[in-house]
């Protein structure tokens, strides 16, 4: 009885499967909406009965229903590297030079020409043929797994068809397209909400809703455009998009093969003019080195692929009125003029506001207010001014003389020789400088901790409960208690959020201290070098620009901070709170934090640490360097220009690839 249900059941799946590919990835169905709907609710009423035969990547689960309070975050297989962009021939001519270049030799290429769609980046991975998971972006290490909304998803196939690898990867793009998203703030107006701006970042935010129904309702797409897998070799982009393809995903069907710079340049300028006739958006086109193996041998900067580019098309410009300017203060005290302007629709979203960067950009403007300017967005994200309709002018009078004073706590500006912004200096009543220190303290990239945003913080600031970095460590339940919408599970996770902090490395203190120009990359090489707190505090200006990559600037913000005596007060109280202040090799939590045992062969040159560096880092850490690849071998860390020779012998052998910055990642867990 239950075999032959269950029989019924895998039926069902099976030609639901093929028939939402046919319908959604082919556009040729061969049955009725009518009749597809109902073996639907068969095979649902099927599952409800009998849900030992319950299945993750059913098509039921198209329909959502899963509620999430938060979303895990997992490491990438392989990172999610971002594209550089361009916007000129010129631009993709040097770029064509410096892959012959980096090749060493004069090579006839081939290049894929792609469609850059404007959505948000997924990466999907398949075992056996199955749905496993799905990751966002995230930053491009780690991403969210929110695999129970995209299974809602109809272009995402759960099963996939023919000849696939056992384990891979899938990169794909979530779009709107322009018909959903204006049916859906159609809709909103109507009940009276608030309507959404563009459909990229509506796509955005609904695949990062807790509710995976509202997620189906929204009738997202997704574009698959990259196979990476370690087992599964193909010859060429073009080749893995026509494999993806028959596998079952939604694949843009007008990526072409281009062998030179003028099939590029006639691709591009055909979508420049055609894109605006897309049911989606589009804001570029992705050029990519088509064979593989050229590929494997160019490699990635730490930021991105050389082999691959994204042409941006020109951005759209628009003009409207200046009101007025107003004036922001940082965490460091930087001040940035502000342009408040006449609401304006710019690619899809409207724009109040643009950045003026500092006073010489005010000046080379020549503003005045009530001035006509033009606008556009700088990567299609951030707003900016690129110039003054002149026919168009404010009075002379109403010239803009950028401000004296801080806007928040009134002391007087100081622009220091070779600056090109404002600060103001009081670092200990300028309200914006303190929360906006704390908030940075706090965020995902320094100690990262778990409970805390940015409006708590202003909140416990504005409720005088903290005034330093220092004072979240001495937080109690009963100061917590009092606060507005402050449950006991939130209090919870705000106070163990903080303690858990305390096991973060002693690179992540440094950056979260927020000295001016020491970001995470420098915060990690200065660790390295000096590797306590007291060390660095009492470093002088030629052993700090000793340090790889430390010039003067650097070095002298460091010294300054550190001849500050509420700085060293703050810094006492961290490590009486217990935070990390020495590297972990040099303090009792070297076994948890060390790559104890690991045998790693190192090729190829890196950007933030010479060879010999990172051979002394793996062996502080009690990790073992090897010349040559075995069997044995537990990580092959590669750099620019690693030999092909050992690429093949670990592909071979099938040891780990690690980067630079993966490397990084474990030797602080």
């Amino acid at each position: 009885m239950n075999k032959g249900i269950q029989e019924e059941i895998l039926k069902l799946r099976k030609e639901i499967h093929y028939n939402n590919y046919l319908y959604y990835i082919k556009d040729s169905p061969i049955i009725s909406d009518f009749d597809f709907d109902q073996k639907l609710k068969k095979l649902e009423s099927l599952e409800k009965k009998h849900p030992q035969f319950q299945d993750p990547n059913s098509p039921t689960k198209r329909v959502g229903g899963n509620v999430l309070k938060s979303f895990d975050t997992k490491k990438h297989k392989f990172p999610m590297y971002s594209l550089d962009n361009t916007y000129s021939r010129i631009e993709v001519e040097s770029w064509i030079k410096k892959i012959k270049n980096k090749l060493g030799r004069d090579i006839k290429l081939s290049y894929t020409c792609e469609l850059k769609y404007d959505g948000a980046s997924i990466s999907l991975t398949y075992i056996n043929g199955f749905l496993h998971q799905a990751l966002t972006r995230g930053d491009g290490i780690y991403g969210d797994d929110i695999t129970n909304n995209i299974r809602t998803i109809k272009t995402v196939p759960l099963v996939l068809n023919g000849d696939f690898p056992e384990l891979f990867e899938i990169r794909g793009e979530i779009l709107m397209t322009k018909k959903e998203f204006n049916e859906l703030n159609i809709k909103r107006k109507s009940e009276g909400l608030a309507v959404y701006m563009n459909p990229r970042n509506t796509a955005s935010g609904t695949i990062k809703t807790q509710d995976s129904k509202i997620v189906a309702q929204r009738k997202l797409i997704c574009f698959s455009y990259s196979i990476l897998s370690e087992n599964h070799q193909v010859s060429s982009q073009f080749e893995a998009l026509k494999l993806a393809t028959s596998w079952g995903f939604n694949v843009s069907q007008e990526s072409i093969i281009a062998n030179d710079i003028d099939s590029i340049f006639n691709f591009l300028n055909k979508w420049d003019l055609e894109r605006h006739n897309l049911p989606y958006e589009i804001d570029g086109v992705v050029i990519k080195v088509n064979d593989i193996k050229i590929q494997n041998e160019l490699g990635f900067t730490s930021k991105s692929p050389r082999w691959a580019i994204a042409y941006k098309f020109k951005t759209e410009q628009i003009i409207t009125r200046l009101k007025s300017v107003t004036y922001q203060i940082g965490r460091t005290g930087a001040i940035t003029p502000v342009a408040q302007l006449e609401p304006v629709l710019i690619s899809g979203t409207i724009v109040k506001r643009a950045s003026l960067h500092n006073a010489d950009q005010i000046e080379k403007l020549d503003l005045r207010i009530g001035d006509f300017v033009k606008v556009e967005k700088g990567g299609e994200i951030i707003p900016k001014i690129v110039g003054v309709d002149q026919s168009r002018r404010g009075d002379k009078s109403l010239k803009i003389s950028f401000i004296k004073k801080c806007p928040d706590c009134k002391s007087v500006l100081v622009r220091e020789v070779g600056e090109a912004n404002h600060y103001c200096l009081n670092l200990d009543s300028c309200r914006n400088q303190i929360i906006g220190a704390i908030q940075h303290f706090i965020s995902r990239k320094a100690m990262d901790i778990e409970g805390l945003g940015g409006e708590t913080i202003s909140l416990l600031y504005e409720s005088g409960i903290i005034n330093s970095i220092a004072d979240l460590y001495d937080l109690t339940r009963k100061d917590l208690i009092p606060l507005e919408r402050m449950g006991d599970k939130s209090i919870t996770n705000i106070l163990e959020g903080i303690e858990k902090s305390k096991q973060k490395p002693f690179n992540k203190v440094l950056f979260g201290l927020g000295i001016r120009y020491v970001g995470n990359t420098v915060a990690m090489k200065i660790v390295n070098s000096l590797n306590s707190i007291e060390k660095i505090k009492t470093a002088s200006f030629d052993d700090l620009i000793l340090i790889d990559e430390i010039g003067e600037r650097i070095a002298k913000s460091i010294i300054n901070y550190f001849n500050i005596q509420k700085n060293i007060n703050l810094i006492y109280r961290l490590k009486k709170s217990g935070l990390n202040l020495l590297l972990a090799t040099n303090n009792n939590k070297n076994e948890k934090n060390s790559l104890n045992g690991l045998k790693f062969v190192i090729s190829g040159t890196f950007e933030n640490y010479s060879r010999d560096e990172i051979k002394d880092l793996i062996i502080n850490n009690k990790g073992i360097v090897i010349s040559a690849i075995s069997a044995k071998t537990n990580y092959l860390l590669a750099g620019d220009k690693m030999g092909p020779s050992k690429l093949m012998k670990a592909n071979e052998l099938k040891v780990p690839i690690i980067s630079e910055n993966e490397f990084i990642i474990m030797l602080n867990e």
